[in-house]
Protein backbone atom coordinates (compact mmCIF):
# COMPACT_ATOMS: atom_id res chain seq x y z
CA UNK A 1 0.00 0.00 0.00
CA UNK A 2 1.00 3.33 -1.03
CA UNK A 3 0.89 5.71 2.21
CA UNK A 4 1.64 9.43 1.41
CA UNK A 5 2.83 11.65 4.02
CA UNK A 6 2.87 15.00 4.87
CA UNK A 7 6.50 16.68 6.51
CA UNK A 8 6.37 20.37 7.90
CA UNK A 9 8.68 22.16 10.30
CA UNK A 10 8.49 25.82 11.73
CA UNK A 11 10.90 25.88 13.95
CA UNK A 12 14.43 25.39 14.88
CA UNK A 13 16.91 24.70 11.58
CA UNK A 14 13.73 23.32 9.68
CA UNK A 15 15.24 21.24 6.72
CA UNK A 16 17.79 19.53 9.42
CA UNK A 17 14.14 18.76 11.07
CA UNK A 18 12.73 17.62 7.66
CA UNK A 19 15.90 15.55 7.09
CA UNK A 20 15.50 13.72 9.97
CA UNK A 21 12.07 13.12 9.88
CA UNK A 22 12.88 11.59 6.56
CA UNK A 23 15.45 9.26 7.94
CA UNK A 24 13.30 8.34 10.46
CA UNK A 25 10.36 7.38 8.79
CA UNK A 26 12.61 5.67 6.46
CA UNK A 27 13.83 3.20 9.91
CA UNK A 28 10.20 2.12 9.98
CA UNK A 29 8.72 1.72 6.23
CA UNK A 30 10.50 2.11 2.65
CA UNK A 31 10.30 5.61 1.37
CA UNK A 32 9.78 5.50 -2.25
CA UNK A 33 9.81 9.57 -3.57
CA UNK A 34 10.32 13.20 -1.66
CA UNK A 35 8.92 15.78 -3.02
CA UNK A 36 10.71 19.22 -3.77
CA UNK A 37 10.14 21.31 -0.51
CA UNK A 38 8.24 23.79 -0.50
CA UNK A 39 8.26 27.14 2.09
CA UNK A 40 4.51 28.33 2.74
CA UNK A 41 3.14 30.33 4.70
CA UNK A 42 1.35 28.86 8.14
CA UNK A 43 -2.30 27.93 8.26
CA UNK A 44 -4.49 28.71 11.13
CA UNK A 45 -3.14 28.99 15.01
CA UNK A 46 -1.17 31.77 16.13
CA UNK A 47 1.45 33.94 14.52
CA UNK A 48 4.31 32.08 13.72
CA UNK A 49 7.16 31.89 10.88
CA UNK A 50 6.74 29.96 7.59
CA UNK A 51 7.16 26.31 7.33
CA UNK A 52 9.05 24.37 5.16
CA UNK A 53 7.17 21.23 3.68
CA UNK A 54 7.10 17.84 1.79
CA UNK A 55 5.62 15.12 0.27
CA UNK A 56 7.15 11.33 0.79
CA UNK A 57 5.51 8.37 -0.29
CA UNK A 58 6.22 5.23 1.31
CA UNK A 59 4.97 1.35 0.82
CA UNK A 60 2.98 0.45 4.08
CA UNK A 61 1.30 -2.96 5.19
CA UNK A 62 -1.31 -0.74 6.82
CA UNK A 63 -2.51 2.37 7.90
CA UNK A 64 -1.84 2.12 11.44
CA UNK A 65 2.26 1.40 10.29
CA UNK A 66 1.92 4.71 7.95
CA UNK A 67 0.62 6.45 11.62
CA UNK A 68 3.01 4.53 14.21
CA UNK A 69 5.99 5.65 11.59
CA UNK A 70 4.93 9.15 11.40
CA UNK A 71 4.66 9.68 15.36
CA UNK A 72 8.26 8.25 16.25
CA UNK A 73 9.81 10.93 13.44
CA UNK A 74 7.71 13.80 15.06
CA UNK A 75 9.30 12.38 19.05
CA UNK A 76 12.53 11.87 17.32
CA UNK A 77 12.11 15.46 16.88
CA UNK A 78 10.92 16.69 20.14
CA UNK A 79 7.52 17.48 18.95
CA UNK A 80 5.25 18.98 21.55
CA UNK A 81 1.48 18.74 21.26
CA UNK A 82 0.52 21.61 23.48
CA UNK A 83 -1.18 24.43 21.16
CA UNK A 84 -3.32 23.22 17.68
CA UNK A 85 -1.63 24.50 14.68
CA UNK A 86 0.68 26.03 16.73
CA UNK A 87 4.40 26.07 15.57
CA UNK A 88 6.45 22.51 15.31
CA UNK A 89 9.73 20.70 15.05
CA UNK A 90 8.20 18.42 13.09
CA UNK A 91 4.62 17.40 11.78
CA UNK A 92 3.54 14.30 10.12
CA UNK A 93 0.60 13.95 9.06
CA UNK A 94 -0.97 11.01 7.15
CA UNK A 95 -2.63 11.99 4.33
CA UNK A 96 -3.86 9.22 2.78
CA UNK A 97 -3.17 5.07 2.09
CA UNK A 98 -4.29 3.64 -1.01
CA UNK A 99 -7.84 4.45 -1.36
CA UNK A 100 -8.40 3.47 2.27
CA UNK A 101 -11.40 5.51 4.30
CA UNK A 102 -11.59 5.41 7.96
CA UNK A 103 -12.54 7.86 10.46
CA UNK A 104 -11.98 6.79 13.72
CA UNK A 105 -9.76 8.18 16.85
CA UNK A 106 -6.63 7.60 15.85
CA UNK A 107 -6.57 8.07 12.72
CA UNK A 108 -9.02 9.50 9.22
CA UNK A 109 -8.45 8.97 6.02
CA UNK A 110 -7.80 10.61 3.66
CA UNK A 111 -6.34 13.40 6.24
CA UNK A 112 -9.94 15.65 6.80
CA UNK A 113 -8.46 18.98 5.61
CA UNK A 114 -5.73 17.95 2.84
CA UNK A 115 -8.04 18.98 -0.06
CA UNK A 116 -7.98 22.76 1.71
CA UNK A 117 -4.51 22.54 1.93
CA UNK A 118 -1.59 24.01 -0.76
CA UNK A 119 1.12 23.14 1.49
CA UNK A 120 0.07 19.76 1.30
CA UNK A 121 -1.66 19.32 -2.58
CA UNK A 122 1.26 21.10 -4.64
CA UNK A 123 4.57 19.21 -3.25
CA UNK A 124 2.51 16.37 -3.56
CA UNK A 125 1.21 17.18 -7.55
CA UNK A 126 5.05 17.46 -7.89
CA UNK A 127 5.43 13.73 -7.45
CA UNK A 128 2.65 12.67 -8.71
CA UNK A 129 0.79 14.35 -11.50
CA UNK A 130 -2.10 11.78 -11.91
CA UNK A 131 -2.47 11.89 -7.73
CA UNK A 132 -6.34 11.65 -7.00
CA UNK A 133 -7.28 12.28 -3.14
CA UNK A 134 -9.92 10.07 -2.31
CA UNK A 135 -13.31 11.72 -1.88
CA UNK A 136 -12.29 15.16 -3.68
CA UNK A 137 -10.73 14.08 -6.98
CA UNK A 138 -7.13 15.11 -8.74
CA UNK A 139 -5.06 16.82 -6.72
CA UNK A 140 -4.50 18.69 -10.43
CA UNK A 141 -7.78 20.32 -10.00
CA UNK A 142 -8.05 20.53 -5.91
CA UNK A 143 -4.59 22.93 -6.87
CA UNK A 144 -6.28 24.78 -9.33
CA UNK A 145 -9.27 25.96 -7.23
CA UNK A 146 -6.89 27.04 -4.13
CA UNK A 147 -5.17 30.16 -3.40
CA UNK A 148 -1.84 29.14 -4.02
CA UNK A 149 0.25 32.44 -2.95
CA UNK A 150 2.44 31.88 0.20
CA UNK A 151 3.57 28.51 -1.22
CA UNK A 152 6.44 28.96 -3.05
CA UNK A 153 9.38 25.96 -4.14
CA UNK A 154 12.86 26.56 -2.33
CA UNK A 155 15.58 26.21 -4.46
CA UNK A 156 18.38 24.22 -3.15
Amino acid sequence: MRAVLSLGSNLGDRRAHLAAGLSVLGQHVPVRAVSPVYETAPVGGPSQSPYLNCIAFADVDDATTALQAAHAAETTRGRLRSMRWGPRTLDVDVISVDNLVRDDADLTLPHPRAHERAFVLVPWLDLDPDADLPGHGPVWRLVRELDGTGVRRVVA
